[in-house]
């Protein structure tokens, strides 16, 4: 029986790491996008290709919207794994934040997983063992000037994982998150090698991290080898918080 995982963000450089690794494992998928039709068709195309045994589906959905998680949930049929790579960073300090940026990114990263979780939590339930799983951000738990925005909705991720693990422990669904620190993406790319510098003086490894490191342990978490962990965030961040 083929095992399915949703996952979000898929045209996303972590989100595209994440699905090769899952189909490695022999996961069939939902590649979900927002707005990159090109980059999720192209990824869907490659794995179909290199695992003909396995299922890899197009599912689009803009979370920025109100009902973005309605849209997303109605393309779903059977689903084992949901995996949270999707939304976006925000730049600027808090006194030129506005609350359309706070409604947007709220909705992107809290509400709208929130609320898929809830409507694909019957299907999860389904299986003797599920898995819901965040990928978070250093963030989250360190803080960040410049960013207050983005670590408080990542922050809330976290207190979800921790709450839902409890609530759907009973379920067979295990919850948690990964908080990468500095990650190799585009998102990045803005930085010159003078600030790229500033950050690695300051990580232990001495290094950045790649998109491969994420997904390798989301393929950990989804492996049947860590089912006895459950409302945790595991820190992924080469020393740079500890």
């Amino acid at each position: 029986m083929k095992k399915f995982a949703l996952v979000l963000g898929a045209s996303g450089d972590i989100g595209h790491a994440i699905c090769q690794s899952l189909a490695e494992d022999g996961w069939s998928i939902y590649v979900h996008y927002s707005n990159n039709q090109n980059a999720a068709q192209r990824l869907c195309e490659m794995l179909s290709e290199n695992f003909p045994a396995q299922e890899f589906m197009l599912v689009q959905g803009d979370f920025s919207i109100v009902n973005g998680a309605e849209l997303v949930a109605a393309q779903i049929f059977n689903v084992q794994a949901i995996v949270f790579a999707n939304g976006q960073a925000h730049y600027s300090l808090l006194e030129d934040t506005t609350v359309e940026d706070m409604d947007a990114l709220w909705r992107v990263h809290v509400q709208n997983p929130m609320r898929l979780t809830a409507l694909l939590s019957g299907k999860l339930r389904k299986h003797e063992v599920s898995y819901v799983l965040f990928i978070g951000s250093i963030w989250g738990e360190a803080g960040s000037a410049g960013e207050a925005l983005y670590a408080t909705v990542k922050g809330a991720q976290h207190a979800f994982v921790k709450s839902y693990a409890k609530e759907a422990a009973l379920s067979r669904i295990r919850v948690n998150a990964i908080a990468p620190g500095f990650i190799n993406t585009s998102m990045n790319s803005h930085l010159n090698q003078e600030e790229l510098q500033y950050i690695l003086d300051d990580i232990p490894l001495g290094s950045i991290g790649q998109t491969k490191d994420v997904a390798e342990m989301v393929r950990f978490y989804l492996s049947g080898k860590a089912d006895y962990v459950t409302g945790q965030i595991v820190r992924l961040n080469g020393g740079w918080y500890i």
